[in-house]
């Protein structure tokens, strides 16, 4: 491992343990004997008020390679989410995060979990990952907007349970919104 990277995620740690936007988490995991893996973080963003996404909390792993902060880390939703820019690995396609874009050495994690929180809501339609989230309907589609609400209910109230191998059995109380 890099001491350049290593040295960066000290300090991008010690810096979001003192200010971090509120809802946020990102945590390094911890190696199998107990010692910190600034390498690979597990992230939370949560979903922007008033936009489609509100009240749920999305998980998200961060895993940063050794040439950090050279290069972006890669970003992943876990479980993948339904949106044209999330590819459906649940890999996250923004240009901040993309070398030969508009990544930055300077970027921190700060700015590109926001960054992550407004691409949830306002999508880039001329870089898509999944098509399928917004061909022929546009993006923001009433079917996109109800998978969105449904994405959100189950993140907020299904936390340790992965969306698709829930139950269906279950019953439990789908918002009305999402039944229109």
């Amino acid at each position: 491992m890099s001491g350049i990277a290593l040295s960066r995620l000290a300090q991008e740690r010690k810096a979001w343990r003192k200010d971090h936007p509120f809802g946020f988490m990102a945590v390094p995991t911890k190696n199998p004997d107990g010692t910190m893996n600034l390498m690979n973080w597990e992230c939370a963003i949560p979903g922007k008020k008033g936009t489609p996404w509100e009240g749920g909390l999305f998980k998200l792993r961060m895993l940063f390679k050794d040439d950090y902060p050279s290069s972006p880390p890669k970003c992943k939703f876990e479980p993948p989410l339904f949106h044209p820019n999330v590819y459906p690995s649940g890999t996250v396609c923004l240009s901040i995060l993309e070398e030969d874009k508009d990544w930055r050495p300077a970027i921190t994690i700060k700015q590109i979990l926001l960054g992550i929180q407004e691409l949830l809501n306002e999508p880039n339609i001329q870089d898509p990952a999944q098509a399928e989230c917004g061909r022929g309907r546009g993006v923001k589609s009433t079917l996109w907007v109800q998978r969105a609400l449904l994405e959100s209910w189950v993140h907020k109230n299904l936390r340790n349970y992965h969306w698709r191998t829930y139950p269906c059995n279950q019953t439990s109380p789908v918002p009305q919104k999402l039944l229109k």
